[in-house]
């Protein structure tokens, strides 16, 4: 068997494998594509527990769009050509709810933003989880201080454009997520993410889930109008379904959708799993590991993940990437989790608890030695890695390719 796997952007990396030893190819489920545009409209048009878009903006002093950065491929452009009418006149602004990523670049707001950039430049904000004036809203009850940019807390009315698809340990992106951690001071998003170290923070999961409990207990402090706009694409990228409304219940109405898309049936369980994290999620090694924990529900005991994912940004948030690298080993790295916690450190915990069970290979743009000091082993090439990978397990090892390891997340048994 040949597949051509795809690396950054437009890249594809070719390999080739016995027939036999193919567990199987995993993809987000195939569904069927409609008008586009006419999905947006039509959520926009017939939103959930809320007026239309225009009856909500119609007495609007001001309106704050949030929007998601390029880490995540919601078609912003898209959505913006459906809401220009309802814009018109009104004074808006554009925050980029990057929660503690970096600032977009040029290329990256073009992506963002379209052919809107230029008309909007001058109204579009990043967020700065660090250094930008926060206000703080109130307590959830886990005692979580929300905190949020000013520029939010000052706004008539928001706007949310988001997309919903599974996350590791939020149960899903979207919706309430753009205020928490999106749009969050750093403070704020250290004391939620602290909650993904319990087991029941898990993709798929809401209820009893404290990261997505204690997000939406935060946002009841949120007390001013939103209409939120969720999108759920497909494995290309395309539009599939939308919600819109109020947060809440949009968000779980897509959800559902966002099921059928990316819940991949597997048989059985395989010795090795090649996790593929597609562009633009693959930007750096802190999203790219999202892959390898979706990959790990199909994994067997003692097998090996090789993670494939360009990194283009490089490894991301250092906390993650200091404290493994400091640690003698996985179970150590563990432990110093346990003695103080610091926003980064969920991200290692989860890598670090693979460690103790199973092997993570590399096959990466970035520097090979610094992934042997996070326990990764790297490779030049995925043929490399899965001919060693193959040749350890032995010949009865089979290899599954989960082909959007960032999204899809297999359903065994």
């Amino acid at each position: 068997m040949k597949l051509s796997l795809p690396y950054g952007r437009d890249g594809t990396v070719a390999i080739e494998i016995d027939d036999a030893r193919v567990a199987g190819t995993v993809t987000p489920n195939d569904v069927a594509i409609g008008d586009e545009t006419g999905t947006i409209r039509a959520a926009v048009d017939n939103p959930i527990g809320g007026p239309r878009i225009a009856e909500f903006l119609a007495d609007a002093r001001d309106a704050l769009l949030l929007v998601n950065d390029a880490t995540r491929p919601t078609p912003t452009a898209r959505v913006l050509e459906i809401l220009a009418p309802d814009l018109e006149g009104l004074d808006i602004r554009f925050l980029v709810a990057t929660g503690i990523h970096r600032a977009p670049s040029e290329d990256e707001y073009r992506q963002i933003f379209g052919s809107h950039l230029d008309r909007f430049r001058e109204r579009i904000f990043a967020h700065d989880a660090r250094n930008d004036a926060m206000v703080h809203l109130g307590t959830s009850s886990n005692g979580t201080e929300m905190r949020v940019n000013e520029l939010g807390a000052s706004a008539h009315k928001i706007v949310i454009i988001s997309s919903v698809e599974p996350h590791y340990f939020a149960g899903y992106t979207g919706g309430r997520k753009s205020f928490l951690p999106g749009i969050a001071a750093y403070s704020t998003i250290e004391q939620n993410h602290k909650l993904a170290l319990r087991p029941e923070a898990r993709a798929l999961a809401l209820q009893g889930n404290p990261v997505h409990e204690d997000m939406i207990d935060a946002l009841k402090t949120v007390e001013k109008p939103v209409f939120c706009i969720s999108t759920v694409l497909d494995a290309q990228h395309r539009i599939y379904a939308a919600t819109a409304g109020d947060t809440n219940e949009s968000f779980l109405a897509a959800t559902a959708r966002a099921d059928e898309v990316f819940c991949a049936p597997v048989a059985e369980k395989a010795e090795i799993v090649v996790s593929v994290v597609k562009f633009p999620a693959d930007i750096d090694l802190y999203q790219a590991q999202k892959g390898i924990e979706n990959a790990k529900l199909a994994l067997k005991r003692g097998g090996i993940l090789i993670l494939v994912a360009q990194c283009r940004c490089g490894a991301g948030e250092e906390a993650f990437i200091d404290l493994l690298s400091s640690a003698d080993s996985p179970a150590e790295a563990l432990e110093r989790i346990e003695r103080g916690y610091q926003l980064g450190f969920h991200k290692a915990a989860k890598m670090a608890e693979i460690g103790l069970w199973a092997e993570t290979w590399a096959v990466t743009d970035l520097d090979a030695a610094l992934l042997r000091q996070i326990f990764i082993r790297p490779f030049d090439s995925v043929q490399a890695a899965l001919d060693a990978a193959l040749e350890q397990q032995g010949p009865e090892a089979r290899v599954l390719f989960l082909m959007d390891g960032s999204l899809t997340v297999p359903m065994v048994g």
